[in-house]
């Protein structure tokens, strides 16, 4: 039996591990270059975004999702909100993923597909809230290498092997943020979340 374990040795993102932010500073988005962990004590019923960058030598993880904590406890899918508001900004996710899986296809742009993403949750009565604009982008052995999601990109999206999707919303003016992130591939012409 082997002694390896898989856990990371490493984070590919600026060295961070995790952007955490909590309450109405969910709505925050940062460089990991100017990111600072906030001093912020969480309460009972609380809103969390959370966003991982771990690395294994040179094979990268991505992930971020939207938390929340009712009664001081975390809910296993926070779907399962009683907070109206948290419930609306959290579906949304979900039905972004849904709809990214049903209309990406390999032959698209990533411009294309980031416009249809951003009409879509601007549909949903929600705004992109990424500081660069981009919904994601493929996943690298090099930082510098990544191919974002945004517009203006015309590479074809079978030119990566993996890309993450990892819309940060929020209704327009709206005091909280939401984030859900999974690395998707092709298989067959058919959109796969690892």
């Amino acid at each position: 039996m082997s002694n390896e374990t898989s856990e990371a040795n490493g984070f590919w993102y600026w060295g961070v591990g995790a952007f955490i932010f909590a309450g109405s500073d969910t709505v925050t988005s940062v460089s990991g270059a100017d990111y600072h962990t906030p001093d912020y004590v969480l309460d009972n019923g609380e809103l969390v975004t959370i966003d991982l960058s771990p690395q294994r030598d040179s094979v990268w993880g991505d992930y971020a999702r939207t938390l929340i904590l009712e009664n001081g406890t975390p809910l296993e899918d926070a779907r399962q909100t009683s907070n109206p508001q948290w419930l609306e900004g959290v579906s949304a996710e979900h039905r972004l993923h849904t709809h990214f899986r049903k209309v990406a296809a390999p032959s698209m742009t990533f411009h294309e597909l980031a416009r249809e993403m951003n009409d879509h949750i601007s549909t949903l009565g929600f705004e992109n809230l990424d500081f660069r604009g981009n919904l994601g982008h493929s996943i690298e052995n090099d930082m510098a290498h990544r191919v974002f999601l945004e517009a203006g990109n015309h590479r074809r999206l079978d030119s990566v092997e993996m890309v993450t999707f990892e819309p940060h919303i929020r209704r327009p003016g709206g005091t909280f943020g939401y984030k859900h992130e999974n690395i998707y591939h092709f298989h067959n012409d058919h959109l796969y979340a690892l």
